[in-house]
């Protein structure tokens, strides 16, 4: 019952984060302007590089919360070695790679510490992602031939 009750917290927790990414998504022009006026007049600055930054890291990051939403109904079926987990785990990937890559863009605008930490952090789950995705892939094939020996 406590696994169900985990999953279940899981799969709200990843809801409420895609429609709280939406909303962050579609505010973020008036948040930027926000940001620059109480933060750093840096952001005012360069409002149009920043906005296509954050937004397209944004839009990266809600793919992630989508692959990790396809991921979580495998596991509510109890079918979680399947080669769809695998491209998602790959995609997951590919995106975090993206958001590093946004933000070392960054670095060249408004560089801040922060910035610093969010490319090592996404780095590092791309590159757990593609071992994951590896993990799952042979996972899949023991599973498959486990399968059709019985």
């Amino acid at each position: 019952m406590k696994k169900f009750n985990i999953i279940r917290i899981t799969k709200v927790i990843l809801d409420i984060m895609l429609v709280l990414g939406i909303i962050t998504i579609i505010t973020l022009p008036l948040t930027m302007h926000l940001a620059g006026k109480y933060y750093s007049a840096e952001i005012e600055v360069h409002f149009v590089a920043m906005m296509w930054i954050l937004g397209a890291a944004a839009l990266f990051g809600m793919l992630i919360l989508y692959e990790l939403r396809s991921m979580m109904k495998t596991v509510v079926e109890e079918n979680c070695f399947v080669q769809r987990n695998v491209t998602s785990l790959d995609r997951m990937g590919g995106f975090s790679i993206c958001i590093s890559v946004m933000f070392v863009i960054k670095v060249f605008v408004v560089p801040t510490p922060a910035t610093a930490v969010i490319i090592i952090v996404f780095f590092i789950a791309a590159l757990f992602s593609g071992v994951l995705a590896r993990v799952f892939a042979q996972a899949v094939r023991y599973k498959e031939e486990n399968d059709l020996t019985i």
